[in-house]
């Protein structure tokens, strides 16, 4: 006989990682590195977690000492990323844009 597990039970580790929850979007935030001063706000708020760290060598920084004091940016992964616009409220500098969602 199979058994039904109860509610808001997680049964295995890490199965989360194949609920991506991603398509309920009706917004979605955009970086635009050229102003993130790579702070970490954005990741620190993040309720999922969306926003991962990256190497940043390959993105635009605001001027030539952050990019060398900080190697890291904040890259949202979208599979994941509920729109919930946390990101784009709590951003100091307003380098994340929040725009319509288009399949």
């Amino acid at each position: 006989m199979d058994m039904i597990t109860r509610g808001a039970i997680i049964p295995d580790a890490g199965n989360s990682v194949e609920n991506k929850t991603g398509s309920w979007r009706v917004f979605k935030p955009i970086i635009h590195y050229e102003k993130c001063i790579r702070c970490f706000i954005c990741w620190q708020y993040c309720p999922e977690p969306a926003i991962y760290k990256k190497d940043g060598s390959e993105y635009p920084a605001k001027n030539d000492a952050i990019k060398k004091r900080i190697t890291e940016v904040p890259v949202i992964d979208y599979d994941y990323c509920k729109g919930c616009g946390i990101c784009y409220e709590e951003c100091p500098v307003n380098a994340i844009e929040f725009v319509k969602e288009e399949k």
